[in-house]
C-alpha cells in the first residue's frame, strides 16, 4: 500500500495501514537506491508503533536496491544526518513521522552531504519508480549494525564548554519521544545542569500528550512544571527530536524567531561577520540582532530543503527557522533540536540574567501573531487581493515565498500550505495596538 498522498514536500508521512504500509515501505526504499545510486546508506527509526517492521522493510528494499545499509537502530532523525556527514555516507533514511500522532508513519530522506530529499529534489522520482515496479533483484547489498552514540554524542557537546554550562535547573520534556534516548548521554556530561526529566520513556503511543510542542496544547505540561519548579528554563521536543521549544523562567513561550535572534547572536560571538539565514516569516528582530552583532542575514523559503541548499551555497553558519529548526554549519548544515539546547544553556549560565530579562528587549518591541491558518477557496485570487489593497497602500511587496508586505511599522507574510486550500499569515509590528489592529484587518480580507 503506497498512496501518492504520502509524498510531501519534504519527506514522506501517512496513516499506517491506510495510505503506507511495509510494502510501501519496501518500495520506498528500493526505489530511493534505485533513483540515487547510493553504495552505502544508514537506516534509523523512532519509537513508534510501526517503525520496528517499517524500517525492516525500508532496509530490504534499499539493500535489494542494491546498497549497503547501516542499521542504526532507535536513533534521532538528526543523528541519521550526524552518521551520513560524519561517516561520508551516500545517503540515509529515518522511519520518522515527526510530530504527527501516534497512527501516523513516515520517512524523511537525505542523499550524500545530508541533504534532504523533497519533491523538488528527487522525491517525485521515488515516487514514480515505486509505483512503476522493479526488475528481479541483481545485485543485493550487505547490512550490518552500526552504533553512532559515542561520536554523536560528542559532536553534539563540542558546540559549547562543558565547564561554563550551570549551575542551572531545566525542565525537559521528551513527549515520549526520541529525546528521552538521546539527552540521558548528554546531559550526564553536564554534572551543573539539574534536570527535571519528564517523559522520558520512548514510548510511540504517546500516552501524555502528542508530540508537536507548537501546539499550545501540547506545551501546558511543560509551561505548568517549569512554573511549579521554579526553573530557570523549560523545554519541550517534538517526536524525533530535532525540533526543541523553549518556555522561560516565567513559564511564558519563547518564539521561534526570537531563539534564532539568541542563537544568532551567540554563533556570531565566536564568528564575527557569518551569514545567517532566516526565514520570511520571522520577525525584524532577527535580521537587526543579526547585523548588531556584525553578521550578514539572508533571508528564506521557508522549508529545511530550501534553507541546506542555501546554507551550502552562502556558506552560512547557521540558520533558523520560526518553526524551531536551528540548522548549524558544523552539524552537516543540518537541523538538530539537540545543539539549540545546548547553546541556551550556555548563554544562560554566561549571561547571569534570567531567560525572561534576556528576551525583555524583544518582548518590548516586536509583538507578533504566530502562524494563523485559514482555509480559502481560491490561494492565488486571494494572494492577489493581498497584494493589490497593501501596494495601493504603500506597502513593500515581495514574493520571495507567498507574499510579504513591508511598511515601515508593521509587515506580514502570508503562503499558501503545501498540501491544503490555506493561507498561513505571520505578521508583527513594533506595538501591539497596531499589530491587533493589522492583523484583524489582514484576515478579514483573507476571509471576505
Amino acid at each position: 500500500m503506497l498512496d501518492p498522498r504520502v509524498f510531501k514536500a519534504y519527506d514522506v508521512r501517512g496513516l499506517h495501514g491506510t495510505e503506507i504500509d511495509e510494502e510501501g515501505a519496501y518500495a520506498v526504499g528500493r526505489a530511493y537506491v534505485e533513483h540515487f545510486e547510493p553504495r552505502v546508506i544508514a537506516v534509523g527509526r523512532d519509537m513508534r508503533i510501526s517503525a520496528p517492521s517499517m524500517t525492516a522493510a525500508v532496509i530490504e528494499g534499499a539493500a535489494d536496491g542494491g546498497a549497503d545499509v547501516l542499521d542504526l537502530g532507535m536513533v534521532g532523525t538528526e543523528m541519521i544526518y550526524y552518521a551520513v556527514g560524519e561517516l561520508g555516507l551516500d545517503g540515509g533514511v529515518c522511519v520518522t513521522a515527526s510530530h504527527n500522532p501516534k497512527e501516523y508513519t513516515g520517512m524523511k530522506i537525505v542523499r550524500r552531504g545530508a541533504l534532504p530529499v523533497g519533491g523538488d529534489s528527487g522525491l517525485d522520482d521515488v515516487r514514480r519508480r515505486a509505483e512503476a515496479g522493479f526488475a528481479p533483484v541483481t545485485r543485493r547489498g550487505d547490512v550490518r549494525s552500526e552504533d553512532v552514540w559515542a561520536g554523536y554524542v560528542d559532536a553534539v557537546l563540542s558546540f559549547v564548554d562543558i565547564d561554563a554550562v550551570g549551575p542551572l535547573k531545566v525542565v525537559v520534556d521528551a513527549a515520549n519521544g526520541m529525546a528521552g534516548m538521546m539527552l540521558p548521554p548528554v546531559l550526564e556530561r553536564l554534572p551543573r545542569v539539574e534536570v527535571v526529566a519528564c517523559n522520558f520513556e520512548p514510548d510511540g503511543s504517546f500516552p501524555n500528550h502528542e508530540p508537536n510542542p507548537l501546539l499550545p496544547e501540547n506545551r501546558e505540561f511543560v509551561v505548568a512544571r517549569t512554573r511549579a519548579e521554579g526553573a530557570d528554563l523549560g523545554v519541550a521536543y517534538d517526536g524525533d527530536a530535532d525540533r526543541c521549544f523553549f518556555v522561560d523562567d516565567t513559564g511564558e513561550f519563547v518564539p521561534g524567531d526570537f531563539v534564532t535572534a539568541l542563537l544568532a547572536e551567540s554563533i556570531l560571538a565566536r564568528e564575527p561577520g557569518g551569514k545567517v539565514i532566516y526565514d520570511v516569516r520571522a520577525s525584524w528582530a532577527v535580521p537587526r540582532t543579526i547585523e548588531a552583532a556584525g553578521g550578514v542575514p539572508l533571508v528564506n523559503r521557508v522549508g529545511h530543503a530550501f534553507i541546506k541548499h542555501r546554507m551550502r551555497k552562502e556558506g552560512a553558519v547557521f540558520a533558523g527557522e520560526v518553526s524551531a529548526h536551528y540548522y548549524f554549519r558544523d552539524f552537516s548544515q543540518a537541523d538538530t533540536g539537540v545543539v539549540p539546547f545546548l547553546l541556551v544553556l550556555q548563554l544562560l549560565s554566561r549571561d547571569g540574567r534570567k531567560l525572561s530579562e534576556i528576551l525583555d528587549p524583544y518582548r518590548s518591541r516586536y509583538f507578533l501573531t504566530g502562524e494563523i491558518n485559514t482555509p480559502v477557496a481560491d490561494v492565488a485570487l486571494k494572494l492577489q487581493e493581498l497584494k493589490e489593497r497593501y501596494a495601493a497602500d504603500g506597502g513593500v511587496v515581495t514574493h520571495l515565498d507567498g507574499i510579504s508586505v513591508d511598511f515601515d511599522d508593521w509587515h506580514f507574510n502570508v503562503r499558501p500550505s503545501n498540501t491544503e486550500p490555506l493561507l498561513r499569515l505571520n505578521l508583527e509590528a513594533l506595538d501591539e495596538a497596531t499589530m491587533i489592529a493589522r492583523r484583524d484587518e489582514v484576515l478579514d480580507l483573507i476571509r471576505s
